[in-house]
């Protein structure tokens, strides 16, 4: 087991006091920087593409979670997680996170570790590629914001009725090729 002791800390964020949501840190007592290569070939590919985000030389890898909207980051010996509903969620995703690590490094012989840098997507790059018309099929106010959401994991591209029309059948297969490429 990697992970065997950590000391949790949950806060509100200091940018939003009073807020209803909380965060989460564990300083870790060991370091698990040797486990990051292993995260990043097993996390790219169990979330959407172009969602994780993995710096070799800053030690880094953070990627959201759909179920929640959290936000995790793990780090040599720190793993935080933002937009928790509660003390005892923080408590409950934590152990969550230290499992999949631990079971990541115990799995580690059958793993090719990855070191390759992945950023997020940008939100401009994905709006070029809707079809731009700001209809509200999808639920949002904007194109922009739809492109913000998918980029954050919160919509699927198939809600974006118009993108599925032959006249974006062009867009629809680069902006495809994109979300595909991010992770690749």
């Amino acid at each position: 087991m990697l992970v065997q002791s950590y000391h949790l800390e949950v806060f509100a964020p200091p940018c939003a006091p009073g807020a209803e949501r909380w965060c989460a840190k564990a300083t870790l007592a060991d370091d698990i920087g040797d486990a990051l290569p292993y995260l990043n070939a097993t996390i790219k590919g169990a979330i959407p593409k172009g969602l994780s985000v993995y710096n070799h030389a800053a030690r880094a890898l953070t990627w959201p979670l759909r179920v929640g909207g959290h936000t995790i980051a793990v780090r040599p010996r720190e793993i935080a997680i933002s937009n928790l509903v509660d003390k005892d969620a923080a408590a409950t995703e934590m152990q969550r996170v230290v499992g999949l690590i631990n079971h990541t490094w115990e799995r580690r012989a059958e793993i090719t570790p990855s070191i390759e840098m992945r950023q997020r997507l940008k939100p401009m790059e994905v709006y070029k590629l809707l079809p731009a018309t700001n209809c509200k099929d999808c639920g949002q106010p904007t194109c922009f914001t739809f492109a913000l959401k998918i980029i954050a994991g919160e919509v699927e591209l198939e809600q974006c009725a118009p993108l599925f029309i032959d006249a974006y059948r062009e867009k629809r297969d680069k902006l495809i090729a994109l979300l595909e490429g991010a992770v690749n």
